[in-house]
């Protein structure tokens, strides 16, 4: 594993991180954020980012909750199964509202920009459940530093809530791919139209589709619902969406 600690100055203190760089080669490589899930940081989180890393990339994954202070790792079906862990998770997802999203998301253009792994200044974002809400709401913020966004399970991408992302569309100049599942309460049918809706209407290069007999948590293999299929899927139309706009 090709990684490097980093601890990123923001709005707010200080944000650990993590920067994955291809296993050979010699860089810079194109620039990729990657969104945690809302287990957090752990070690699956930082094999997916060094699988993306060697498709050519140098991709920041940045541990979301540093505001609340350090935080045992997580085992999700543990933390899913035990109420109290469950409400101490959905506190710590609960904090993470368009402002400190917005705030975050400069601080990690800025270190991406900075680094001298990273070429170019146009990067990549790529978000699981929570993360691919917060990606979305990246690119919406700053609109024409992102090539590409992919989301994943995501959540909250659609609602009634004034910061919900698909009211943060218009100006970005990247392409978003959105995957959702089929059982997934968290992305329903009526979401996916209004979200269409509102990507078509910003003008945004998209596409949003869903993958059959998966659940919310399909590409993370740690994850109760991980779908050996779906997963499959989503790695390669991740790959196929950054190598068609990041190393274009």
């Amino acid at each position: 594993m090709s990684r490097i600690d980093l601890n990123i100055n923001t709005r707010d203190g200080s944000c650990p991180a993590s920067l994955f760089t291809p296993a050979s080669g010699t860089g810079p490589w194109p620039g990729v954020i990657f969104y945690m899930d809302a287990p957090g940081i752990r070690p699956v989180m930082w094999e997916m980012a060094q699988r993306l890393a060697d498709h050519g990339y140098a991709v920041l994954l940045p541990d979301l909750f540093y505001r609340s202070g350090p935080y045992d790792v997580m085992v999700p079906a543990e933390v899913f199964a035990d109420p109290v862990k469950k409400a101490n998770l959905m506190k710590l997802v609960g904090s993470l509202n368009r402002d400190v999203t917005v705030a975050d998301a400069e601080a990690f253009i800025a270190c991406l920009s900075e680094r001298p792994e990273v070429k170019g200044d146009r990067f990549g974002a790529t978000g699981y459940c929570m993360g691919g809400k917060l990606a979305l709401l990246a690119a919406g913020a700053y609109p024409t530093r992102f090539a590409a966004i992919g989301a994943f399970h995501a959540g909250g991408l659609v609602s009634d809530q004034p910061d919900s992302p698909h009211h943060f569309l218009q100006g970005i100049n990247g392409y978003v791919y959105v995957a959702g599942a089929d059982q997934d309460s968290h992305f329903t049918d009526e979401q996916k139209v209004q979200l269409e809706a509102a990507l078509t209407e910003a003008g945004v290069d998209h596409r949003v589709e869903i993958y059959a007999g998966a659940h919310h948590g399909y590409a993370v293999p740690d994850h109760p619902a991980f779908h050996a299929q779906g997963a499959e899927r989503h790695w390669q139309a991740l790959t196929e969406l950054f190598g068609k706009t990041l190393n274009a």
